[in-house]
This record gives C-alpha cells, sequence and structure tokens, in this order.
C-alpha cells in the first residue's frame, strides 16, 4: 500500500508537470491571448483523460476481460455515421455541421440511445449472456463503418475535407461552452459510478462469487455499461474518437498499481491518461509542429500494443 503511494505521488508530481509546461512554455508573455486558449484546451484533455481511462477500466472489469475497450461497442462507428450522414445529406454549411454546439448534442444523444436501446435489446429479462451483447455491438460497428465508407465515396470531394477533420481526435477547436458542459456531465456520470467502486472489486472475481458475496450482479453491470457508454459519448462527441487510447492506459495502470482496488485502479489509470494526453500533445505542436495528430501517433502505439497483449494472453493460456 506505501509502495502504490509512492507510485501515485510521483504520477501525480509528473501529471501536474506536464500540465505546467503545456499552459506556460513559450509563452512570451501572451498572458491574455494564449493562456486562457491553453487552459480550454487542457480542461478539454483531462476531461477525455479522465472519460475514457474510467470507462475502460470499468468496461474491462464487468467484461472480464483486458484486451476489451467501450468503443467495441461501436460508439466510434456511429459516430463517424452521424458526421458523415449530416455532410451527405445537409452539407457541410448547415447548422449541424458549423455549429459545434448542436453537433455535440446530436452526437452525444445519438449515440445514448442507441447504447440504452441496444442494452435494453439485450439485457431484457436478463436472459442473453454480456458477451452476446459484444458480438453484436462488434456486428454493428462493422455496419456502421460499411455504411459511412460508403457515403464517403460517392460525396463531394470538398465536403469529404469536412469529414475526414471528424476522423481524428483534435483538441485544438475545442468549444469553449461545450468542454464545460462536458466537465459538468462527466462528474455527474463519474460521481454516479464512483459508489459502486466497492461492488466492482467483488465483481472482478467472477459472477457466481458475486452473487453469493450479495452482489446485485446484473444490476450492475447495466448500471456501469449505460456510465461507460455515457462517458465515451461524451468525449468523442467533443474531441473525436481515439480508439486504443483507453487499452493503453488501463492495462498500464493493472502493472502499475499492484491491487485489485478499484478506487486505486481507476485513479491511477486517469492520472497516467492525463500524463499521455497532454504530453503527446505538447510533443504534436511542439516536436512535430502539427504535422500529425495525436491520435494517430495513439492508434500507432496502440495497435502495437494491443498486439503484445494478444500474443502475452496466447502465450498464459
Amino acid at each position: 500500500m506505501r509502495n502504490n503511494f509512492w507510485k501515485f505521488t510521483i504520477l501525480i508530481v509528473l501529471a501536474l508537470s506536464l500540465c505546467g509546461l503545456y499552459l506556460f512554455y513559450e509563452l512570451n508573455g501572451s498572458y491574455d491571448y494564449a493562456l486562457p486558449r491553453r487552459g480550454v484546451k487542457l480542461l478539454a484533455m483531462v476531461l477525455t483523460a479522465a472519460a475514457i481511462a474510467y470507462s475502460t477500466v470499468v468496461f474491462q472489469t464487468i467484461t472480464h476481460n483486458r484486451i476489451l475497450t467501450p468503443s467495441i461497442m461501436g460508439l466510434d462507428s456511429l459516430y463517424m455515421l452521424i458526421q458523415t450522414v449530416i455532410i451527405f445529406f445537409l452539407g457541410s454549411g448547415s447548422v449541424m455541421a458549423i455549429n459545434k454546439q448542436v453537433n455535440f448534442f446530436i452526437s452525444t444523444a445519438m449515440m445514448i440511445i442507441f447504447a440504452l436501446l441496444l442494452y435494453k435489446v439485450f439485457f431484457h429479462k436478463r436472459k442473453q449472456p454480456i458477451y452476446f451483447l459484444l458480438l453484436v455491438g462488434i456486428i454493428l460497428g462493422t455496419f456502421f463503418g460499411s455504411i459511412s465508407t460508403f457515403m464517403q465515396v460517392l460525396i463531394d470531394p470538398n465536403e469529404f475535407f469536412s469529414i475526414q477533420d471528424k476522423m481524428f481526435a483534435s483538441f485544438n477547436n475545442v468549444s469553449d461552452e461545450l468542454v464545460w458542459l462536458s466537465l459538468l456531465l462527466v462528474g455527474i456520470t463519474t460521481a454516479i459510478g464512483w459508489r459502486s467502486m466497492s461492488q466492482l472489486d467483488v465483481v472482478s472475481l467472477g459472477r457466481e462469487t458475486a452473487v453469493n458475496l450479495g452482489v446485485p450482479y446484473d444490476k450492475l453491470v447495466q448500471r456501469m455499461l449505460v456510465i461507460s457508454a455515457v462517458l465515451i459519448a461524451i468525449s468523442t462527441a467533443l474531441v473525436g474518437p481515439i480508439t486504443f487510447f483507453g487499452l493503453i492506459v488501463a492495462n498500464l495502470s493493472y502493472q502499475f498499481f499492484n491491487t485489485y482496488k478499484h478506487t486505486s485502479l481507476v485513479t491511477g489509470a486517469i492520472i497516467i491518461s492525463i500524463i499521455a494526453l497532454v504530453g503527446g500533445q505538447w510533443v504534436v505542436e511542439r516536436i512535430f509542429t502539427f504535422s500529425t495528430t495525436l491520435s494517430v501517433i495513439v492508434n500507432f502505439i496502440g495497435g502495437i500494443y494491443f498486439i503484445y497483449l494478444l500474443l502475452k494472453e496466447s502465450r498464459s493460456s
């Protein structure tokens, strides 16, 4: 326990140092203009980091699988389908495409409604196992992706650039109002789920053990799935999809903190996530000078790490 305390201390100091570096590096006295803009971007990164890390650790616990992320439910593909449909039928000059607030509300609402309907159908009378739900999510995600690709092939090339901007997560053009709204939504959602952290410690032992110890397993799984979907929907609608990011930070937290307590695992994953996002964005802006995007780097590293986890799982089994 004491060992984990020092690990948390080191990570917190590193996270705060990177946040300070991102805010004040080469500010050159332009505090009135540059500092508020950097502050909004930093807050967006912290929110995204917290939402993805929290939802991924919870999702992996209730699925009892450490190589899955909430994105497997098809939410990222649904987000791209929504953006493609808006541009395809209404054009890049429509209110839904230009107005960030309207686009955020539509995207978030559609993803949450999709997740709720999916859970409602497949948890009806608690007859379907969760892996059947995941399989349906994968199929629907592939279906959404195929429709999006088909529309993008038919769309006007000039309009396609508007869709292309939505394919990768970006913190450069986040809206101040949406960041503060997202802060409120993420705060409420995480607070609701945080009360179940001790129950998740028991859920990680398996369904039979959790039920025998008095945990309302099915209700808890449904509630935490909804919370994960809401957090992913908010972060995706705010900055865009980051496919493998949750997989990386969650597994790093498992390896770094040798504990079963989800309060420590989730907190550790959030701090690691903040370090990765803030440090990665600083590298993209100051070293690569915006020649690439953070999501491209994350997906490249995450893809390699995903292959490593698959090979590790196959050897252990």
